[in-house]
């Protein structure tokens, strides 16, 4: 389990070399993203070990001497017609060894590039996805600017102008999306100060923080049509050189939007034997900006449902939720059984519907790593 993140780098590394970009079945594949994420790593990579300071637009950039980093993006949508979307999309760094000093050759790099982009139609009771793989370098194909400006990777691309409003363009041939997202909450840091830590190992921790209320507009588009559409989503920020443990097998994580304004987050670390990790955490970030960060004796999840993938694996489908800052239960549910992404790595991440007491409280995305496991 361990190894399977310097297969994958070699996989990776041998299919840039050839084609300079490449799509996943063509680059291997794995079926978690434990892989990557543990592991072996080269002592030269800085580790998250200490809270630090955050600095802000800076940090929305690239952080090099990491060996993983990704921008996050996700949302609920829907047209003027009342139709629902859900969507994904996220920019992967991964370091092939630390280091940033200029190659001899424009081709040569440290870094590769991996985006995944998935847009879910309820009504149609569709999920589309895609994945794209390059190097960075001086041949431009993939990359960060300083501040966040630019995030791209060939023509999907994450930016930020200087008023702090993001755009994205993402165009995967059958499926498209065109949004600009408005900032409405000021950066909230998870764990110790930003510092998230995710098992016991010292420097098994990410740096961390979210975005997590962002109006959006703009459009999608599936096959011909093309619609306008309107919502909310959530960013979220990390970066990290190891995070899981020898006993973690994945996760369970829950981006909230309720409709009082309040936002939640929650991630529970989940040991091979079925067990939470004491490694979770849920932050409720109350609509006035004040923050309640909480360690795992002050939530619980607990799952109503399954979904078997006809992919193999079985995923959580249904939970409720209690978290305690909160006076009642949160009973979530997917718009769409199978958002299942089947790229390189195999997860569950999906659009969901919140209900407390029985009424329709807010929307949300959930992601779930570790189930699609085979040996």
């Amino acid at each position: 389990m361990r190894t399977r993140l310097p297969i994958l780098i070699t996989l990776l590394a041998l299919g840039l070399a050839a084609c300079g970009s490449e799509r996943a079945e063509e680059a291997g594949a794995t079926d978690t993203m434990r892989g990557e994420l543990g592991g072996e790593m080269h002592p030269d990579f800085a580790r998250a070990d200490t809270p630090r300071t955050f600095a802000f637009p800076a940090d929305h950039g690239p952080h090099a001497a990491f060996r993983n980093e990704w921008w996050y993006l996700v949302g609920n949508l829907e047209d003027a017609d009342g139709r629902r979307y859900g969507f994904q999309v996220t920019f992967f760094r991964i370091a092939l060894a630390p280091g940033e000093e200029e190659r001899e050759s424009a081709w040569a790099t440290r870094q590769i590039w991996m985006a995944h982009l998935a847009l879910t139609d309820a009504e149609a009771g569709t999920h589309h996805q895609a994945e794209r793989f390059a190097r960075d370098g001086r041949i431009g194909l993939a990359g960060a600017e300083r501040d966040g400006r630019r995030i791209w990777l060939e023509d999907w691309e994450l930016g930020r102008d200087p008023a702090g409003r993001w755009h994205l363009t993402a165009d995967a041939d059958h499926f498209a999306l065109d949004l600009a997202f408005k900032p409405e909450r000021a950066p909230v840091l998870h764990g110790e100060g930003g510092l998230s830590q995710k098992s016991a190992e010292p420097g098994n921790a990410s740096y961390y923080y979210s975005k997590p209320r962002l109006a959006t507009s703009g459009t999608v588009r599936i096959d011909d049509a093309q619609r306008r559409v309107e919502g909310r989503s959530w960013l979220d920020r990390e970066w990290s050189t190891s995070v899981l443990g020898e006993d973690q097998a994945g996760w369970d994580w829950f981006a909230l939007q309720l409709t009082d304004g309040t936002d939640v987050m929650v991630y529970e670390m989940r040991r091979f034997d079925g067990e939470r990790s004491d490694f979770s955490y849920a932050a409720v970030m109350h609509p006035d900006g004040t923050v309640e960060r909480l360690g795992p004796e002050r939530f619980e999840i607990e799952v109503l449902e399954e979904w078997h993938s006809p992919r193999g694996g079985a995923y959580p489908a249904h939970w409720r939720l209690h978290v305690d800052p909160l006076a009642d239960e949160l009973e979530i549910k997917p718009v769409l059984a199978d958002q299942e992404f089947t790229g390189t790595v195999r997860y569950w991440e999906g659009a969901v519907d919140v209900r407390r007491r029985g009424e329709p409280a807010g929307r949300g995305y959930v992601e779930l790593s570790g189930y699609a496991e085979t040996e």
